[in-house]
């Protein structure tokens, strides 16, 4: 078989499964074949005795596992990127991070590096039985050392570990792509901690901290074979919990009585919750991110966690100290450019008593309390126009749904936008000079007489293909399920028509903002900072990244009680309002309540001056300071000297 190399990409031969000793007793079995990776010696030769090893034993050795090291999915690649420079300041080079190999993103966040040291010889161990890994540096803050794992290698022996898994841990198998991708990558992480084990656990302790389900096979498979180092699980939000959630509106309610195992039937997801539940028991410490997780684990999983790791950012990398007004207003320009174009053509309000909300994040229409979102959206408008309020609120809906195309109107409008301004431009250069050269000459100029025909006519013709007797669209793209669309449903249930009546428009974008969107033409980031206000009133988050970017970037934001952002805001600090971070309660509420009170913080926030707005903007920049990861980073720390202390540091 040809030997697999950190650059190949080619097919190759399936392997053959790494053979594992077999449990017969508490000691693992003895191989008598010397090519087992994880055959391990029952005594140690005289120099590693335990008097010797003791006395050049080196500092421990952390491998950090995801499905999402460079490979962006969801909120865990927020997670574990931005937490790399605290770690790194901690473990430098004794930290390494693994995860699947993904040619499109690995080709922009991936540098390949020389097979050298404990983990480059493991890789080059892998690649000499036939697996296809990749060993180098994570082009991200800290460059930290990275395996990729190509799991399409694991090839035909799939179905043995399969059959092993359900013999040994009673994970019944499965045909779905993503629980095949599991489990090939979790043995070819068993493969690659029990070869750098052989190496290294007589010299230093190693530690393997994973996260999720999609990772946390290897923890079962790696107890059995009594692998020496110490194994943390971390689970963001538990399988069930999730699809339970979406389906159950009182689930908090129900959840001591739900059971776990059943559930998982009930969903057709036994398979994924049983890798789940392995990887919780089999742990010498299980982790979640929040108080509110740790109740889903203690129901669901049977485990109640040892520690909470709340989930930080790299605050610095948002900093802009003295900028961030600065920032601010330059971005609320671009804001106002989208709004003149989408609104403008049907009518004209006061930019300059124009706020901007927004709510973001997955497509999950309940779980991200989009529900009580746009039913507050309703009963402000209500308000607003009850207390003829000169204030109009832009609430932007942002999200990724299915869709076609961009809606042809919400283009051509925003190309005679541009035509506007190329005119305007040139019209302002010519008048210019015009005014400049009359003016030294000793005469005051007509002004009406500076403007060319030519820009007078082509202005009345812009101005006339511009104006629209339609009130504005509720949503800038053409949805595939447009009469389905949950969203949709309940803005028109809501009557949130954007008539000029109304004191409360609502632009729903069913696409990720980014520079290369030609509606917005910005980044996300950019977006968030020319808002004034971030809507996040989850019934179902186990932590919540949005609330916590709005804050980085100086925008005040809501969140609810029911994400373990919000819990944890609340537990820190008590008066987080006078920060401008707004917590809805939903945890005893239903959802008339919670929807009134999200409603009143919207009122009170709309009825705010300017300069009240800007001091809620300086104290929550610096309020955010408090979930850097420098601060948070310390939980992890903690939680790996627990790992390492259980197993006998």
């Amino acid at each position: 078989m040809a030997k697999a190399t950190p650059r190949s990409t080619g097919k190759k031969t399936p392997v053959k499964a790494a053979k594992r000793p077999r449990k017969k007793s508490k000691a693992p079995a003895s191989s008598t074949k010397k090519t087992n990776p994880t055959d391990t010696p029952t005594e140690a030769p005289a120099q590693d005795k335990p008097s010797a090893v003791a006395a050049r034993r080196v500092e421990p050795l952390l491998m950090e596992i995801a499905w999402e090291v460079c490979n962006q999915v969801g909120g865990i690649y927020t997670v574990l990127r931005s937490k790399v420079p605290s770690m790194v300041s901690r473990w430098g080079s004794r930290y390494c991070l693994v995860g699947p190999y993904n040619p499109n993103t690995a080709e922009v966040e991936f540098e390949p590096a020389p097979l050298v040291g404990a983990v480059g010889q493991a890789v080059k161990r892998l690649q000499e039985m036939g697996y296809v890994a990749h060993y180098g540096r994570w082009l991200v803050s800290g460059r930290p050392h990275v395996v990729l794992l190509d799991t399409s290698s694991v090839g035909g022996v799939l179905n043995e570990v399969k059959h092993r898994i359900w013999t040994d841990h009673g994970v019944p198998s499965s045909n779905e792509q993503n629980f095949n991708q599991a489990v090939a990558f979790g043995e070819m992480c068993r493969v690659l901690l029990s070869m750098l084990s052989q190496k290294e656990s007589q010299r230093r302790q190693l530690l393997a901290h994973f996260h999720e389900w999609q990772a946390g096979l290897a923890i079962p498979m790696l107890r059995r074979d009594n692998w020496p180092g110490s194994l943390i699980f971390t689970t963001h939000a538990t399988l069930i919990g999730r699809y339970l959630a979406t389906s159950n509106a009182s689930f908090y309610e129900h959840l001591p009585f739900l059971d776990g195992d059943q559930e998982a039937k009930n969903f057709n997801v036994q398979s994924q919750h049983m890798i789940e539940k392995a990887a919780a028991h089999g742990s010498h410490v299980f982790t979640t991110v929040s108080d509110v997780t740790a109740q889903e684990c203690t129901h669901l999983l049977g485990r109640t966690p040892d520690t909470l790791l709340p989930n930080g950012l790299n605050i610095h990398r948002f900093t802009a100290t003295h900028e961030f007004q600065t920032l601010h207003e330059t971005y609320k320009q671009r804001l106002h450019e989208f709004t003149i174009g989408h609104f403008f053509p049907s009518y004209n309000f006061d930019l300059d008593n124009t706020l901007y909300m927004f709510t973001s994040g997955r497509y999950e229409y309940l779980n991200k309390g989009m529900d009580v979102t746009i039913e507050a959206l309703a009963r402000l408008n209500h308000r607003l126009r009850e207390t003829a309020s000169p204030v109009t609120v832009v609430c932007f809906i942002i999200t990724k749904a299915p869709f076609k195309s961009i809606n042809v109107k919400a283009l051509q409008t925003r190309a005679m936008l541009n035509e506007f301004r190329t005119a305007a431009d040139a019209i302002k250069e010519d008048i210019g000079d015009r005014l400049f050269r009359e003016a030294t000459s000793g005469t005051i100029p007509d002004l009406n007489s500076l403007m060319e025909d030519y820009w007078r006519l082509r202005l009345r013709r812009a101005i006339h293909a511009w104006k629209s007797n339609t009130p504005p669209s509720i949503v800038t793209h053409d949805l595939i399920d447009d009469a389905d669309d949950p969203v949709l449903n309940k803005l028109r249930s809501c009557q949130l028509f954007n008539l000029e009546s109304d004191p409360v428009k609502v632009v729903f974008h069913p696409d990720f903002v980014q520079a290369t969107n030609p509606l917005f033409g910005m980044e996300y980031d950019q977006f968030v900072r020319g808002c004034h206000l971030g809507v996040f009133p989850s019934y179902y988050e186990p932590w919540g990244y949005t609330p916590l970017e709005s804050i980085a970037l100086g925008v005040p934001a809501v969140t609810s009680d029911l994400s373990g952002f919000g819990s944890y805001l609340k537990q820190l600090m008590p008066d987080h309002a006078s920060k401008g971070i707004y917590v809805v309660p939903r945890r005893h509420s239903d959802f008339n309540r919670a929807s009134e009170e999200l409603t009143d913080r919207l009122f009170r926030f709309a009825s705010l001056s300017r300069r009240d707005r800007v001091v809620l903007r300086n104290s929550v920049e610096s309020f955010s300071e408090h979930f850097d990861w420098h601060s948070l980073g310390r939980r992890y720390h903690e939680t790996h000297d627990l790992a390492l202390d259980r197993v006998g540091g």
